[in-house]
This record gives C-alpha cells, sequence and structure tokens, in this order.
C-alpha cells in the first residue's frame, strides 16, 4: 500500500477532513462484521474524522450505537453520522469542547440518553501546533495542547466512568511521541506521555469494578491534525521515515480499538497500550 501526500496546509485549527488531498480512508477495504458490539453504546471524541471517524465507524459496522462528541466541525461530522446511520445504527452528535468540564458532562449525558450506559468509552481528541524550536512557541498554543490534550481528556473520564459498568472499555488515544519523542511537538508530546501514565493509573484503580482501561499509540498517520498543524513542505511525503516508508490510514489504526473495545477479544487486557506505529521502534 503506498500513502503518497502533496504539500498542503489548513491555516486555521480545528482543521477539516473534507478539504484534505487526498482524503484519508476511513472504512476498511474488506471488513466483514461479526458483532463484536452489538447492542453496545459507545463514546467517541474527536470521532468526526481522522481516527476517530474510523473508530467509530468500525464500532458501528460492529454493532454498536455512537455517540460522536467533537468541537466546531459540523460538515465532517454529519457526514461520519450519515455513513454510520447507512449501516443502520443510530449516531447522535455532540459539540463541544472538552478542556471545559461542563462540556465533558454534556457529553456524557447525551450519551447516557441513548442507553442509559457507556459500554465504550474512547478519548482520542486532540490538538497540535508544529514548534521547530520549543522556546519559540506561543504560550497560547502550549495552554491549548495541555487543555485540550490533558485537561479535557481528564475531565471527558471524570465525567464518563461513574456511567460505565463491570465488561465496560476505556480507551486513550496516546501517541508514539509519548514513548520516542518529538523535536517539533515537544508540548504534543509531554500531554501524551501523560495520558499513557493515565492509562496505567486508572487500569489498576478500575479494575475491581469490571473496567478494562488501555491505550493506543499511533504512528504518523494521515488526519486532519496533520494538515493543520504541520509546515506545508514538511506534510509532502509523511510518514516516510517510519520503517514501512509511509504513513498509515485512519482505518489502519480503528481494528487496534476495536480489539480493546471487545471484551470478547481483550477481556484480560488492562494497563496495556497498542502500538501500531509501522515498526517504529519505542521505548514501552
Amino acid at each position: 500500500m503506498s500513502t503518497t501526500v502533496p504539500a498542503q496546509r489548513q491555516n486555521r485549527m480545528p482543521t477539516v477532513e473534507s478539504e484534505m488531498v487526498p482524503r484519508p480512508e476511513y472504512r476498511h477495504p474488506d471488513w466483514r462484521p461479526s458483532g463484536l458490539l452489538e447492542g453496545r453504546v459507545a463514546v467517541v471524541t474527536g470521532g468526526d474524522s481522522g481516527i476517530g471517524r474510523a473508530v467509530a465507524y468500525l464500532y458501528a459496522n460492529e454493532g454498536a450505537d455512537v455517540v460522536i462528541g467533537y468541537l466546531s466541525e459540523h460538515r465532517d461530522a454529519r457526514e461520519t453520522a450519515q455513513a454510520i446511520e447507512e449501516l443502520g445504527r443510530r449516531c447522535v452528535l455532540v459539540p463541544g469542547d472538552l478542556s471545559h468540564s461542563q462540556d465533558a458532562g454534556r457529553l456524557v449525558s447525551e450519551a447516557m440518553r441513548v442507553k442509559s450506559r457507556i459500554d465504550v468509552f474512547v478519548q482520542n481528541a486532540a490538538v497540535q501546533y508544529d514548534a521547530a524550536d520549543f522556546a519559540d512557541a506561543s504560550v497560547e498554543s502550549i495552554e491549548r495542547t495541555v487543555t485540550v490534550n490533558l485537561l479535557g481528556a481528564l475531565y471527558a473520564l471524570h465525567a464518563a466512568l461513574p456511567s460505565m459498568r463491570a465488561g465496560s472499555s476505556a480507551i486513550v488515544t496516546t501517541s508514539v511521541t509519548a514513548y520516542r519523542g518529538s523535536t517539533h511537538l515537544a508540548d504534543y508530546a509531554a500531554t501524551k506521555g501523560g495520558l499513557a501514565a493515565l492509562v496505567y493509573s486508572l487500569a489498576g484503580q478500575q479494575a475491581a469494578r469490571g473496567i478494562r482501561v488501555n491505550g493506543v499509540a499511533p504512528g504518523p498517520v494521515w488526519t486532519p491534525l496533520i494538515a493543520g498543524s504541520s509546515p506545508e513542505e514538511q506534510v509532502r511525503g509523511f510518514g516516510k521515515d517510519t520503517p514501512m516508508g509511509r504513513a498509515a490510514q485512519p482505518w489502519e489504526i480503528a481494528p487496534s480499538y476495536l480489539f480493546l473495545a471487545s471484551e470478547r477479544w481483550s477481556g484480560y487486557v488492562t494497563g496495556q497500550v497498542v502500538h501500531p506505529n509501522g515498526g517504529e521502534a519505542v521505548n514501552a
């Protein structure tokens, strides 16, 4: 498989998947559903596009109703909801900013209206701002990175965990940068390292309730986050430095989230981080 990425940049945040060239691919080309999440309710933050869209769609394909939390990318969110509804599943869209605790609480409240419980909670929403020299990063971008990526995750999980029951699964998107660092995303890497620590901490705490907590640490993936944060020429050939020589498509990452969501497949897995990263060596 080849993922050829031309130079491009969207000069705004959040970025929009519908304007990317080529469009990220979220549908697995040869998926055969087996009902792994039949009757379940899954919440996916940042589910309007990128990895979140691929995860939400795959969960729906496996029988789940999906609640998608997103910031303000309404066109992308509606497109995702339409794809899920075409599978015969329900999709609820909840716009909001998870760096505000009240928005995190509202997301959970809306999810509880579906079936009065949350079976799978995927904390995936994030931002990043490229800075070749950390000293040149703006204070505003650092604060936004920390409040969305780390504080937003804390708020979201703090709100969601009381609504989860034995057999439920919480999954946190961390990053390969948490394990090998990043010379141009230092603050982003720091937040992702914090999220990995959160996975390990909550897993031990929630095991007594029968709730599994795990993480996924993707390598380079072609998502709107890249088109909006990296210098235009840096986007060209994105992912070519991995051992596999390319970036992943979102659909290639989504099965890791399905594995961790399915009690049938991963009922004895908690406190772990899965690394779909194209072969990069990490200190995991």
